[in-house]
């Protein structure tokens, strides 16, 4: 089964090996191309390609707050900046014979593939940490200096004469150490796309695999043969293949003006309404058709949620965090067996630590899919208890982070006015009742008091919520069947 998966991921890589390798053993097909001006169309194609996948990775990376679309957009730069180098620095083209070429186009494939692989980091990593506290800095800041250096290369060709990405042996070491970087990032991501589907991930699995053909080919290919051009299809393929990637994944089916209002919207209700990535909304319709229950309720406490966060005058950015990583909550329910889930009656006290272990199970997949900091401890710990007799790490107090403390009251409620197997749906006034009394112990104080003042200024705010779920949300909505467990 595994293999049937691999079938297509491994033909993309040895198929065009194969062809190279053949035409090489075939002196009359493999003629000599010395086309300069050809050579600098077919790079800069890729190098635009390349730019306008990195730009638009980024504004998707910022809206979906995931550091792993950063690292994306920052492994496209710096293959458009330093492959444009490669381009322009052809023989005769700008400047004469020069080292400058058969340098810039390894070091191209060395930088795509370090992000590319720092993109397969669990979120949580010191390294991935240190980056995402500067991730608004990253993709200008690194534009900047790739774009820098490529001029002072392109002004002083002689200044590169020190490195040796071009001869025996450095060349046979570098293109060792990329294809098994590469084959890392292609395994790891293949291991996501086996769970999660999502387009953009088999893309980057694709792409990885040309770009270590690539490698190989700028190493063993005699310049300006035709065997040696395969590589620069090759890279232009991988870029055309992460655009379809994007595409599919942050565009679903809209019009070309959905997708540029999805990228740039800065309204959370609009991002967990209209704009909603398909990549998100898979995990949280994957959830939903796990758990009967859940059907709807991410959405209701992800609004419940952040019109507390508003009352609380939280952040723009906060509320992002916020409605990212409230909508799929509950995802650790994913590996929660059925017969747990759906069980109608009382739950064991295994079933029960079965259950309790949710949030921790929904962090280590989420962590692993790029997700930030502040949705992973939405995850986490939005069970978490002011009195630390929560769950999964008893945290207590200001330990739980803020942006769980304000889930954990959405959450409860929404649970105490939803219909169960065991009870029917409290009144608001119940519900409200319950929370009061449980402030500074179940919860903060403050966040029980900012629902409060929400739910007076709109009365029938549950009816509302689930309305808007109804008309705006795309999803499929799984059979009735029986509610299951308790929030």
């Amino acid at each position: 089964m595994l293999l049937r998966r691999l079938a297509g991921p491994i033909a993309g890589i040895i198929i065009p090996y194969i062809i190279y390798v053949y035409l090489k053993s075939q002196p009359s097909w493999d003629i000599l191309l010395t086309v300069p001006h050809g050579h600098f169309y077919i790079v800069s194609a890729v190098c635009i390609l390349a730019v306008i996948m990195a730009f638009a990775v980024g504004i998707a990376g910022r809206r979906v707050r995931n550091i792993k679309v950063s690292f994306l957009a920052l492994a496209f730069i710096s293959l458009a900046e330093i492959f444009m180098v490669h381009g322009l620095s052809t023989p005769n083209l700008i400047i004469h014979q020069t080292h400058v070429p058969g340098v810039m186009a390894p070091l191209s494939v060395i930088a795509t593939t370090v992000w590319l692989w720092l993109s397969t980091f669990p979120s949580d990593h010191r390294v991935v940490v240190f980056f995402a506290r500067y991730e608004r800095l990253l993709l200008p800041v690194w534009t900047i200096i790739i774009a820098l250096l490529g001029i002072l290369v392109m002004m002083k060709p002689h200044w590169l004469d020190f490195i040796k990405l071009d001869i025996y042996p450095f060349n046979g070491a570098v293109t060792i150490v990329t294809g098994i970087i590469n084959l890392h990032t292609i395994y790891r991501y293949f291991q996501s796309y086996s769970f999660s589907r999502f387009p953009l991930q088999i893309a980057i699995v694709y792409s990885a695999g040309w770009i270590i053909v690539a490698q190989v080919i700028m190493v063993t290919g005699e310049t300006w043969r035709l065997s040696w051009w395969i590589y620069h299809f090759l890279l232009l393929a991988s870029m055309l293949v992460m655009l379809w990637g994007l595409k599919k994944q942050y565009g679903a089916n809209r019009s070309l003006a959905g997708v540029m209002r999805a990228l740039f919207t800065r309204d959370p209700y609009e991002q967990i309404t209209d704009s909603i990535s398909p990549s998100v909304k898979a995990l949280m319709i994957a959830t939903e058709s796990k758990d009967h229950y859940t059907a709807g309720h991410n959405f209701r406490v992800t609004v419940y949620a952040l019109k507390i966060a508003e009352q609380l005058q939280l952040r723009p950015d906060q509320l992002r965090a916020l409605a990212n990583g409230t909508i799929i909550h509950d995802i650790g329910k994913l590996e929660i067996s059925d017969a747990i889930l759906n069980k109608p009656g009382r739950l064991t006290p295994e079933e029960r630590v079965a259950i309790e272990m949710h949030p921790v199970r929904g962090y280590e997949m989420c962590r692993s899919l790029g997700f930030m900091k502040e949705e992973l401890e939405i995850i986490r710990s939005h069970h978490e208890k002011w009195n630390g007799e929560g769950y999964p790490d008893r945290l207590s107090g200001e330990q739980i982070p803020r942006l769980a403390r304000i889930v954990a009251v959405a959450d409860v409620y929404d649970a105490l006015t939803s219909d169960r197997a065991y009870r029917k749906a409290m009144t608001h006034d119940e519900a409200m009742q319950l929370l009061n009394s449980n402030k500074g112990t179940h919860f903060e104080a403050a966040c029980v008091e900012a629902w409060e003042i929400v739910a007076k200024q709109v009365p029938d705010i549950y009816q509302h919520v689930s309305n808007m779920y109804e008309q705006k949300i795309n999803v499929v909505h799984v059979q009735d069947g029986p509610p299951t467990i308790v929030s």
